[in-house]
């Protein structure tokens, strides 16, 4: 693991380990606890690789090219709205992570915002049991993100309340 990897996450972490900001944090709407993640991590990603991150949420009224809806988000250039394909949509259809080492690896269904973007990592956001969007984070660089990265975030996210803690396996 490389020592990107091992700090990319600490300001969060920092947070979710800290009850009395914790506790002001989950006092704030959701769209407030998704800009305060973003505004507390963006300064470290952005040092470690990352060259964009935001919040895709779903539009249940849109039609299926247009269902995901760009909200809180850093760096840039970003999509919205965009359809069920792609990174975003696969992770979002499946309710699952997705890993992606290398974006020319996905074909045509890659949604290319900024050509420059390498590879990705989507974590699916729920809310009482229901995918509702999801985490998008890019890198200029192939093979930006591991494994490492999906076990910090996901339990983050959730401790965070900025998604439902995982269920039983």
């Amino acid at each position: 693991m490389s020592r990107t990897a091992q700090h990319r996450w600490q300001p969060v972490a920092e947070l979710a380990f800290d009850s009395d900001r914790l506790a002001v944090f989950h006092a704030s709407t959701p769209e407030a606890r998704r800009e305060g993640f973003l505004e507390l991590a963006w300064p470290t990603l952005h040092a470690n690789g990352v060259s964009w991150i935001g919040f895709y949420l779903e539009d249940p009224n849109a039609p299926e090219t247009q269902r995901l809806v760009l909200g809180a988000s850093r760096g840039g250039p970003a999509c919205s709205p965009i359809g069920l394909h792609g990174a975003c949509g696969q992770a979002f259809g499946s309710g699952r992570p997705l890993l992606v080492h290398d974006v020319a690896e996905l074909g045509d269904d890659y949604i290319a915002c900024d050509p420059r973007d390498r590879s990705e990592l989507v974590i699916p956001i729920t809310s009482a049991g229901q995918v509702i969007g999801v985490l998008d984070v890019d890198s200029h660089a192939i093979g930006a993100f591991s494994n490492f990265d999906l076990e910090t975030l996901c339990p983050l996210m959730a401790l965070l309340g900025l998604t439902d803690a995982p269920g039983p396996a």
